[in-house]
């Protein structure tokens, strides 16, 4: 499916992920429709949008709120004439150890990342059955969709149930006839996004993201392509593929591993830091933003580069050197390559 026309609606667009890929879609020449709790900053990526050549509509939707996603997926065809992919990309996060995270906010976390999900589902499964096709592509987690961690019961929870989730959707597919209509979950690893900035902490400690981070374009670029070519699954990120593979064949080690860090990098040092509640419960606003700040960029550059000189390295030592022939280059010796067989 080429992406010049298309269709894409995006919840969560006014930040991260989200709002990555709204650009990456419009730069590419598709119609975005693009949905977040924020006002302001959603117009800001409507406008960004536009000027890269894509047309976007803008709705002011909280993804728990069925009706109001049923009604976004109606302004989609209403406007445009179709929806071609679904990007579920809203999503809240807590930290905080389990006994010490209220239930009324962990409730909330699920309502939005699971809930948000599968009302976003419904609506665009109800156009993309009478399409006859189209992509559903959810925004979940190596966290819950590979891995584990502590501090992050609950957005573990919610993306281990939506991996579930987009599996028996594509088994019901397949039972119902509707091999037009592709589900894809992307996996991405630690992201550059404001996430940690924006969730609710009840840790104590404070937080920060755990490096090292992809950038949301990153993730984006993989949503396009799943866009175009859908697959079932998408790891994205630094280490993804070789994390999944460890935790299967090491699993303890791994899971101390993960353990380890994450006390270590994803919290701060001490305690004391004031409870918040993030932005579960009001939109980002001013806290809107593509990246997160941990210079995920410079990041994956520098890991480029020692990947390179680290493979230059090993074919050094692994290649065999030519040693000098006394007569000079093998390939022009008098009895041996095609020059002396041809004289």
């Amino acid at each position: 499916m080429k992406t010049r026309g298309m269709v894409v609606v995006i919840t969560g667009a006014s930040s991260g992920i989200g709002r990555a890929t709204a650009v990456a879609c419009a730069r590419r020449g598709a119609r975005v429709v693009l949905a977040a709790r924020s006002g302001l900053p959603l117009e800001a990526v409507a406008a960004q949008c536009r000027r890269r050549g894509g047309a976007a509509l803008v709705r002011r939707v909280d993804v728990t709120d069925e009706q109001a996603v049923r009604a976004l997926a109606q302004a989609a065809v209403a406007l445009f004439g179709r929806i071609d992919v679904w990007v579920n990309a809203a999503g809240v996060g807590i930290l905080g150890r389990f006994d010490q995270v209220p239930v009324r906010d962990l409730r909330r976390l699920l309502d939005v990342n699971l809930l948000g999900t599968v009302n976003g589902a419904r609506a665009a499964l109800a156009v993309m059955r009478r399409q006859g096709h189209g992509v559903l592509i959810d925004i979940g987690s190596l966290l819950g969709g590979r891995i584990t961690a502590p501090y992050m019961a609950g957005y573990v929870m919610s993306k281990a149930a939506l991996a579930a989730f987009d599996e028996v959707l594509r088994e019901e597919l397949v039972l119902l006839g509707e091999r037009g209509i592709k589900v894809c979950t992307v996996l991405p690893a630690g992201v550059d996004t404001p996430f940690f900035r924006n969730a609710a902490d009840h840790s104590g400690r404070g937080l920060r993201s755990l490096p090292p981070v992809a950038t949301p374009e990153r993730v984006a670029r993989a949503v396009v392509r799943a866009a175009r070519r859908p697959r079932e699954r998408v790891l994205v990120g630094p280490y993804a593929r070789l994390l999944t593979g460890a935790r299967i064949l090491a699993p303890r080690p791994v899971r101390r591993a993960v353990a380890w860090r994450t006390d270590r990098a994803y919290l701060g040092p001490g305690g004391g830091a004031p409870d918040t509640s993030g932005t579960l419960y009001a939109p980002s606003g001013q806290g809107a933003a593509v990246h997160g700040g941990r210079h995920g960029g410079p990041r994956t550059a520098a890991r480029r580069a020692a990947a390179a000189a680290a493979l230059v390295a090993v074919l050094r030592a692994v290649l065999p050197r030519r040693s000098p022939s006394p007569c000079g280059p093998a390939w022009s010796a008098g009895g041996g390559g095609r020059r002396g067989r041809n004289r």
